[in-house]
């Protein structure tokens, strides 16, 4: 068996992953803001320069580590989180051109004195996060023949054990694994085309199971040998499959958008076989390109462009609101944190009896392209970004 990785074993202020430190979308930090002036929050600072892109952010030791393009070049950046000045950027590929927004769309992963990142054009890469040296690089395209979706690679590194998961879209090669150390191929399996949604681990017994969800469907696969453990099509909608797993137990919550909806499954598992089974189908929680945050027995997201608070055992829904508009969400000390695709940035309740908004404001910088990079926080700090712009927001209570 693997062991977790220490990426999912972060302090509360590290935001060492996609979603946080347990790929949820959940912080564990308190002592937080609960409700917000008029015109939102303090700002720290802001800045712009850091090239355009989708990638949202990790941290770790007061730094922050996103990835942006400029001219014809992509880039892993570092900034101090307090200040907001840059501390190296280091390049990693050509720049993905996209009619939706050119750039990365991936988000680091922090492990130890290590970076992890794919970029736009599908390079894999590891760093010193405090120096911005490259260890290794690899391009899962040239390497695994791998086929970048329409709207790019925008999957974020999942480190288990030794290796990291990646679902390629490569004939032969859909779903590999590649050694943190050295970059080089443990394993590669099936061929399933890209998706556009990161994966998760699921701990069953003494079974580790990888849940991704392709171009294709929800699958798992055993991650010391890739071999397939269960697989689910119906929340597949043909067209994009962005939003990341959610994980509880024995359960996995999977949903897309384009008109087709959510599923909760209940896998069962006995040595190395499993099943996933479906408990329900909705759609009333049709995840776009966000992903929902599960608190208490409750789902919280965006249903296409409604916020929707959802029983999550039984599909019931319990409220739904306009909120913010479209966008994505995190959670931290008992608030959602809202951040719609026209630059509005909301607080809320997480509370299934009623949709309660604590505080909203508009950025005052817009780039004219979806603000489609999900927010964090990290040591009492909101962090945004709207393509070269990036914002933090002091969220902590005085």
């Amino acid at each position: 068996m693997l062991p977790i990785t220490a990426a999912q074993q972060t302090a509360p202020a590290d935001w060492s992953q996609w979603r946080g430190p347990n790929r949820d979308g959940i912080s564990a930090e308190t002592g937080l803001l609960q409700t917000w002036p008029k015109a939102g929050p303090p700002l720290l600072w802001r800045i712009n320069g850091v090239g355009n892109g989708y990638s949202s952010f990790s941290s770790s030791d007061r730094r922050l580590y996103t990835l942006g393009a400029r001219a014809g070049v992509e880039y892993v950046i570092a900034l101090d989180r307090a200040t907001g000045k840059k501390l190296w950027e280091t390049q990693n590929g050509r720049r993905f051109e996209n009619d939706r927004g050119d750039g990365p769309r991936s988000t680091p992963t922090v492990e130890g004195d290590r970076l992890y990142v794919l970029g736009g054009s599908g390079d894999l890469t590891c760093l010193n996060n405090a120096t911005g040296q490259k260890i290794w690089s690899i391009n899962i395209v040239s390497k695994f023949g791998g086929v970048n979706p329409y709207w790019g690679y925008s999957e974020s590194p999942l480190i288990v054990g030794d290796r990291i998961l990646i679902n390629t879209g490569g004939r032969q090669a859909g779903i590999v694994a590649v050694a943190k150390a050295d970059g080089s191929t443990l394993w590669q399996q099936h061929s399933d085309g890209a998706g556009y949604s990161s994966p998760v681990l699921m701990r069953t017994g003494s079974l580790n199971q990888v849940i991704f969800f392709t171009e294709d469907r929800t699958m798992a696969v055993d991650p010391r040998d890739g071999r397939l453990l269960w697989s689910y099509n119906k929340a597949n909608n043909g067209t994009a499959n962005i939003a990341t797993p959610i994980v509880r137990g024995t359960r996995v919550f999977v949903s897309s958008d384009y008109g087709t909806g959510g599923a909760l499954l209940d896998v069962r598992a006995a040595g190395n076989i499993a099943t996933a089974n479906e408990v329900y189908f909705t759609r009333d929680m049709r995840n776009h390109h966000s992903s929902s945050v599960l608190i208490g027995d409750h789902l919280y997201g965006f249903n296409s462009s409604i916020l929707t608070a959802l029983k999550f055992d039984t599909g019931t829904i319990a409220w739904r609101d306009r909120s913010v508009g479209k966008g994505s969400l995190i959670f931290a000390d008992n608030r959602l944190y809202l951040y719609s695709e026209d630059g509005v940035v909301g607080l809320a309740d997480a509370a299934p009896d009623a949709y309660r908004e604590r505080g909203r404001f508009t950025l005052s910088q817009q780039s004219g392209l979806p603000t489609w990079s999900h927010p964090i926080i990290t040591g009492g700090v909101l962090v945004m970004r709207d393509q070269e712009a990036v914002y933090a927001y002091s969220v902590r209570a005085r």
